[in-house]
């Protein structure tokens, strides 16, 4: 008969035991008992914190929209009164804005280096364990670095900064509340999925976006954090922002399936333009990162003087570009006025991201696929009159296609744009052009943009890391000899 290990209180002794196997299951079952205790009890923590943190990242990001806007009637204030001195004038903007732009770069390089850019990927890395969590300061960088840098004129989003600032706000809390590094960044997770929602009034898509885009997989601790901060994110901004929608857009009908084929292409087309706009922009990046031995503010400041000269003529052009939207969204726009408008946007959108700034990618790319939808929108119009067709549907839908052909996301941009537009009649059309704008850029070989910069985010650390090193070596070096 074989022999077992008995276990009691105060005692072990060794006797023969009937049913070794039995035995050891009555051993684990209580230790799977305090594991699921223990796991349950961890859940309901997440979700009493998630909704702190989306409360806190709701508030920063209501702030930070409020400020943008009240940064962008400043801007446009400044140029109208500009250009009563003429030559001069178009100096004092150009100059206001290098000097703007600039300033936030410089916010960048002294306190937080990795407030540069979406700060999306940065989240990512830290989700992956390729960089450590981001100091609280940032919160103070991302905020007015990015409300100086799209203030100024450049082409960026708000979504970037704030979902950032969101993860931060969540480390935070969960540092304070002493949780354990897993824990930790399912919060992180939650935290920025509620800067989305708040960035756009999208909750849904806040939380989506963590799981789509951020993890990339479906997790139940984190969908259950991400929706509690996403909901209380929301509820405290629409406090400051209200509850419409962030785009007016005349109620939609519904679209034949006999039309379909027509979104089909515009998606096809969404994906091949998407492809050739991260190329454009990891092609400015890396032209960027040649001219190192220039001091990232004098890069920062040209870039800032050449968006102030553009909006000293065009002012409606620049900026985050949400007027834009609206306006492309009304149909107020001719097609060689948006042809022109959607060209220009297409290099100011790389050129922007390529100052060493604050700011994101989601609302440039939104303003592109609402003009590109509504060109192909117009031109379908004159193409076939008796379909009766509404150029506006195509630039709803031409939003999330666009989106998907960059981000290639088509859930997240699909969530997005419908709750930004209340366009809940383009759920199909969405659908079968989204499905083109993925597939192009996959048969292409493109990579979805956040995947390119993640790796450049890790490049540069790792470089970064290696001076250090290099760095320390050498001064041992000096100090031994």
């Amino acid at each position: 008969m074989p022999t077992g290990i008995a276990v009691h209180a105060d005692y072990v002794r060794t006797e023969p035991i009937a049913n070794p196997k039995r035995a050891l299951t009555m051993k684990t079952e209580p230790k799977l008992a305090d594991d699921r205790r223990a796991e349950r009890g961890s859940l309901l923590i997440l979700a009493l914190l998630a909704p702190v943190v989306g409360a806190a990242s709701g508030l920063m990001g209501a702030a930070f929209r409020l400020a943008l806007a009240e940064a962008d009637r400043f801007r446009d204030a400044a140029i109208v009164w500009a250009h009563g001195w003429k030559i001069g004038g178009f100096f004092i903007i150009a100059a206001a804005c290098a000097a703007a732009v600039a300033f936030a770069a410089w916010l960048v390089r002294r306190f937080s280096p990795y407030a540069s850019g979406s700060g999306i990927p940065q989240v990512e890395a830290i989700l992956n364990d390729e960089l450590p969590p981001t100091p609280p300061r940032l919160l103070f960088v991302k905020f007015f670095g990015g409300l100086s840098a799209i203030g100024a004129g450049l082409a960026l989003g708000r979504e970037g900064p704030s979902v950032q600032m969101g993860a931060a706000v969540a480390h935070i809390v969960a540092k304070v509340s002493g949780r354990t590094w897993t824990d930790c960044k399912v919060l992180i997770a939650a935290g920025a999925g509620a800067g989305l929602a708040t960035a756009f009034n999208a909750p849904i898509a806040g939380a989506v976006f963590v799981l789509e885009e951020l993890l990339r997989r479906f997790d139940t601790r984190t969908a259950i954090a991400a929706l509690g901060a996403s909901a209380a994110a929301i509820a405290v901004a629409r406090a400051f922002l209200g509850a419409a929608p962030d785009f007016t857009v005349e109620p939609l009908a519904d679209v034949g399936a006999e039309l379909w084929l027509l979104f089909v292409a515009l998606g096809a087309v969404a994906g091949l333009a998407g492809h050739l706009y991260n190329g454009m922009l990891l092609r400015t990046l890396a032209v960027m990162d040649r001219l190192d031995r220039w001091p990232i503010e004098l890069r920062a400041a040209v870039i800032g003087a050449a968006v102030g000269m553009l909006g000293f003529f065009l002012p409606g052009l620049i900026g985050g570009g949400d007027d834009i939207t609206q306006r492309t969204l009304a149909g107020d726009a001719a097609l060689t006025v948006l042809a022109l408008a959607f060209v220009l946007r297409f290099g100011l959108g790389p050129v922007s991201y390529a100052a060493p700034v604050p700011g994101g990618l989601f609302a440039p790319i939104l303003v592109l696929g609402a003009q590109l939808g509504l060109f192909c929108g117009e031109l379908c119009r004159l193409a076939v009159p008796a379909a009766g067709l509404d150029p506006i549907a195509f630039a709803v839908v031409g939003m999330a296609a666009f989106f998907t052909g960059v981000v290639q996301a088509p859930v997240t941009g699909i969530v997005l744009v419908i709750e930004m537009t209340a366009g809940f009649t383009m759920l199909l059309p969405m659908i079968a052009a989204c499905f083109a704008a993925m597939l192009v850029p996959n048969l292409l070989r493109g990579v979805p943009i956040y995947t390119s910069l993640l790796e450049r985010v890790c490049r540069l650390q790792q470089s970064e890391a290696g001076s250090a090193a290099t760095r320390t070596a050498d001064a041992r070096a000096r100090n031994s000899r």
